[in-house]
């Protein structure tokens, strides 16, 4: 039987799992998808923590201590997300020790922190302390706040997961702050080896943003190119990070011992059901990156995925021949973008708000 997830990592695909919970942890079974499965890394987000807390009952004794103790509810959320990110990033360690890039885990700042640059570096520094481990990594959003504390991270040492990428500019942007970080870190006199980052580039939401736009245009034209902006705004980043990582300013620091800040494919889920399921697997295959999805998504590519060779590199001109015809069409995407970013980071504190919520239910519960 043809093991298509091998074969996606053979591609030199790091295969992450979109994903995190308790059970997952207890019953082995994230330990079974690294096995079974490739995964290689797990990240995390407010809301994947509170449907794992409101699904179970593996984190009442903790929650019913912490209660005992008085802890406020923000507290307890920090004390359950940091214990399960470290005892992942445990069950990760041999996947890291053998590749540094993988085995990694990611835990996010407060969002509502979002456009706080000082309480964003403290929430930051505040989870590499707790977690404790060398193989996780701090979510920051891409935010123009966020993007200071991205430097000041990586400058300390802090490995990065930059969230809540839509756009090049942006992401170059993002780059740069990677970049400044690990100057900043080695005129500092740190060791670079030790310092990581991925740049998370979220895909299917523009899709989801764009079709809109091109149903309301309704003409013959814009219908045709349904489904299509996501994946050419991913191959226009991927030609920005070539661009990047083929500079000198970046061979200054490969030399000094620097690693690549690799591009990380998030929001693979399709959300249109007349897609292929596994396209933002399928179209975005490249070495040295990361796919992080959902198990449905996984089990997708695993059944009936196509694997077609790097279909990323050089095709930034395809990418952006494509989106010079949504603005032919009509479609603002520069508009786009702006939306997409003001909703992710919406999104973002609305997922902290719904955990917060969650955990204060389980509070009530411990205390009756």
């Amino acid at each position: 039987m043809t093991d298509r997830l091998k074969d996606l990592s053979d591609a030199g695909v790091s295969i992450w799992l979109d994903d995190l919970s308790r059970e997952r942890i207890e019953t082995g079974n994230l330990a079974d998808l690294v096995r079974e499965k490739h995964v290689v890394g797990v990240t995390t987000n407010p809301t994947i923590f509170a449907a794992a807390i409101a699904d179970g009952e593996r984190y009442d004794e903790q929650v019913a201590q912490l209660v005992d103790k008085g802890e406020p509810v923000d507290k307890v959320v920090f004390e359950l997300t940091t214990e399960d990110v470290r005892n992942a990033c445990d069950i990760m360690a041999p996947v890291h020790e053998a590749t540094p890039y993988d085995g990694r885990v990611s835990i996010e700042v407060e969002p509502d922190l979002a456009n706080d640059t000082e309480g964003t570096i403290a929430s930051a520094r505040a989870l590499w302390s707790a977690v404790d481990r060398p193989n996780a990594l701090i979510k920051i959003p891409a935010t123009l706040e966020g993007l200071p504390a991205i430097t000041t991270a990586i400058s300390e040492g802090i490995s990065v997961n930059v969230t809540l990428i839509f756009g090049e500019l942006r992401y170059r942007e993002v780059m740069d702050a990677y970049l400044t970080g690990l100057e900043q870190a080695r005129d500092a006199g740190r060791d670079l080896s030790t310092i990581h980052s991925v740049a998370s580039f979220f895909v299917s939401r523009v899709d989801t943003e764009v079709d809109k736009r091109l149903e309301a245009v309704g003409s013959d034209v814009a219908l045709a190119l349904r489904g299509k902006a996501a994946v050419a705004n991913a191959l226009v980043a991927y030609g920005a990070f070539e661009e990047v990582f083929g500079s000198d300013r970046w061979r200054d620091l490969e030399a000094a011992g620097a690693n690549r800040q690799r591009p990380l494919w998030a929001s693979t889920g399709v959300k249109n059901p007349d897609y292929d399921d596994t396209m933002y697997v399928r179209d975005l295959v490249v070495a040295e990156t990361v796919n992080t999805m959902p198990e449905k998504t996984m089990d997708a590519f695993a059944d009936h995925g196509e694997l077609l060779g790097d279909v990323v590199t050089g095709k930034a001109g395809e990418g952006q021949a494509l989106l010079d015809r949504l603005t032919e069409v009509g479609i603002d995407f520069e508009d786009v973008l702006l939306v997409l970013e003001t909703e992710g980071v919406d999104k973002f504190k609305k997922s902290w708000t719904e955990l917060v919520e969650t955990v204060s239910g389980q509070m009530e519960k411990a205390r009756a």
